[in-house]
């Protein structure tokens, strides 16, 4: 193992970490040996992850592709599946907004257990939007909108940020159906060789930093990806709030 990898490795002995909350972490080639894991919530970018001997990680994603088939769609390469896909998600947006009309005043703000907020949440895809159809699939040089919200470790890279903006959530909704259909009429049109090619990622600052040397299919399934797991997220808050 290289000297860099050992000099910031991290050894736990003999302690109790139960009710522990690991945000943002890195645990890539983490080993957890002879541990006590109930009740715990993995929640992530996990692959191969193997737990008592068997690799698990494969077999939970074939219970989300059964639970969600629209997975299926956002993962393709056909540009009519990423269409249809994306017709879902939007579809399954709009329900979930009907749901936060219909709750009290203010719940779109409301945090629970410190994950986002419904409007925060919307706020950061207006965010992914902006940098990775954009920026990474157009080729755009224009900045983010000022309200996306995005964890700490961007703001380095995106200074025109504002992290005091407040806008309403029929503010954030109308940037949102700008974008939803942008994106739209771009999958309608673009064919299988344009997405297969590499993505145009302008030169100079901004996020994503690891976004050159990837394909424009690849931009595109995660911007559909985002889209797909927050919503997830929201719902699940929504139905902690008692929406």
């Amino acid at each position: 193992m290289p000297g860099s990898i050992l000099a910031r490795m991290t050894r736990f002995d003999d302690q109790d970490l139960s009710g522990s909350e690991f945000r943002e972490c890195d645990l890539t080639r983490a080993r957890l040996i002879g541990v006590v894991m109930q009740d715990a919530v993995i929640d992530g970018l996990v692959t191969n992850l193997v737990v008592n001997g068997v690799e698990v990680s494969s077999y939970v994603e074939a219970e989300l592709d059964r639970r969600h088939p629209v997975r299926l769609l956002i993962r393709s390469a056909d540009p009519a599946g990423l269409l249809e896909g994306l017709r879902e998600l939007q579809a399954a947006w709009s329900a979930t907004l009907e749901r936060v009309r219909r709750m009290p005043r203010g719940s779109e703000h409301r945090r629970i257990g410190g994950e986002w907020s419904a409007a925060e949440t919307l706020r950061h895809l207006v965010f992914v939007h902006d940098c990775w159809f954009d920026r990474c699939c157009r080729g755009s040089t224009e900045p983010p909108t000022a309200f996306g919200v995005v964890p700490g470790y961007v703001l380095d890279h995106e200074p025109g940020l504002d992290r005091a903006a407040a806008p309403s959530l029929e503010e954030v909704l109308a940037v949102r159906g700008r974008q939803g259909a942008e994106l739209e009429r771009w999958l309608s049109a673009v064919t299988a060789d344009e997405l297969s090619a590499p993505a145009p990622v302008p030169e100079g600052p901004g996020w994503p930093p690891y976004a050159r040397g990837k394909s424009v299919l690849e931009c595109v399934h995660i911007v559909l990806n985002e889209e797909w797991a927050h919503h997830g997220f929201c719902e699940r808050d929504l139905a902690l709030l008692g929406g």
